[in-house]
C-alpha cells in the first residue's frame, strides 16, 4: 500500500469517527477501528489526534478544488448555481450523517481559536471558496452573464450568506434555512449582477447530485448531468464507509426547495434574520466544506 493509498484510508476513517462520535470524543483508536491499522501505528504517521485532524482539514480543501476543476466546462452562472447547491446541500442521501458529520466540523472550527494548525488549515478553506467565488463571477462579467460589479466584495457576501445558511440549520435544526436562503440568494443577490437575457437556474428535485439538480436558462435547457455521484462541499469528504471513490457521497439534500421555500412575507423575515447572523464571526472559517465545505 502507497503513503498515498494510507493516507486515503486514514482521511476516510476520520470521516466516519466524526460521524458517529462528533470532534470532542473522536480518539485515535476510533480512528484506528476503521483501518486495518493499530493506533500505534496510526500515531507513526500523526503525532497527534490534532495533527491528523488538522491534516483532514487539508484534504477536505484539495479535494474540493478537484471537484471545483471539473465545473470547469460550464458556463459561469451554471457554475456558481452548482457550487452554491454544493454548499448547501450537498449529494448525499443520508441526512443523519450529514448533520453528524456537519456538527462535528462546527465543534472543529470552535476550536481553531486554540489551535494553529486548525486555523491555518480552516483559513485556507476559506480563502480557496472565497477565491472561487471571486473567479466564477470575473468569468461570468467577461461572458456576459453578469453585470460589471467588485467580485471582491460579492464573493465575500455569498460567503457570509451561505455559511451563515448551514450554521442556522445546524444549530437550530431548521432544514428549511438553505431554503429560504437560496431562493432570497436569487431574488436579492443574483438577479442585481445577472445580465438581462440570464436567469439563475432553479434546483431541480430531491436528493439530486449538483450536477443533476441545475437546470438550464429561461429557455428551458436542462444543464447536463454529470457522470460523478460524489458530493464536492467544504465540509465533506471522499469516504462515506466504501472504498469505491465513485460511490462516495457524503452530504444530504433535506428536501426540494420548491416544496419547503414559500414565496411569501415569511422567506423575507427569515432572510434577514440570516443576514444578521451572517454577518457574525462564525463567517471566518469554511469546512462544512459542510464543505461544505465544510
Amino acid at each position: 500500500m502507497t503513503d498515498s493509498d494510507v493516507r486515503e484510508e486514514i482521511m476516510r476513517a476520520t470521516y466516519e469517527a466524526l460521524c458517529e462520535h462528533g470532534y470532542s470524543e473522536l480518539t485515535a483508536q476510533s480512528i484506528a477501528d476503521r483501518t486495518d491499522k493499530s493506533k500505534s501505528l496510526l500515531f507513526y504517521h500523526y503525532d497527534s489526534k490534532e495533527e491528523l485532524v488538522a491534516e483532514f482539514v487539508e484534504y477536505l480543501v484539495d479535494w474540493f478544488d478537484e471537484r471545483a476543476v471539473e465545473t470547469a466546462s460550464l458556463s459561469p452562472v451554471d457554475r456558481l448555481a452548482t457550487i452554491v447547491d454544493w454548499f448547501l446541500y450537498g449529494s448525499s442521501d443520508d441526512h443523519d450523517e450529514r448533520q453528524s458529520f456537519h456538527t462535528a466540523m462546527l465543534e472543529l472550527r470552535t476550536q481553531a481559536p486554540y489551535h494553529e494548525p486548525y486555523r491555518k488549515n480552516l483559513r485556507k478553506s476559506d480563502d480557496f471558496l472565497r477565491d472561487l467565488f471571486e473567479e466564477i463571477l470575473q468569468d461570468g462579467i467577461e461572458a456576459g452573464q453578469f453585470i460589471d460589479h467588485d467580485t471582491e466584495e460579492m464573493a465575500t457576501l455569498l460567503m457570509a450568506t451561505l455559511d451563515g445558511a448551514r450554521i442556522r440549520q445546524l444549530t437550530l435544526d431548521r432544514d428549511s434555512y438553505v431554503d429560504q436562503v437560496r431562493s432570497a440568494a436569487v431574488d436579492r443577490i443574483f438577479d442585481d449582477i445577472l445580465a438581462d437575457d440570464v436567469e439563475f437556474p432553479d434546483r431541480n428535485g430531491q436528493n439530486a447530485s449538483p450536477e443533476q439538480s441545475r437546470r438550464g436558462h429561461s429557455n428551458g435547457d436542462p444543464g447536463t448531468a454529470s457522470s460523478s455521484d460524489t458530493a464536492a462541499d467544504a465540509g465533506d469528504t471522499r469516504g462515506s464507509g466504501s472504498s469505491d471513490n465513485s460511490n462516495s457521497t457524503n452530504n444530504g439534500t433535506t428536501s426540494d426547495s420548491t416544496a419547503d421555500t414559500d414565496t411569501n412575507a415569511d422567506t423575507n423575515a427569515d432572510t434577514d434574520a440570516n443576514a444578521d447572523t451572517d454577518a457574525n464571526a462564525d463567517t471566518d472559517a469554511n469546512a462544512d466544506t459542510d464543505g461544505n465545505t465544510t
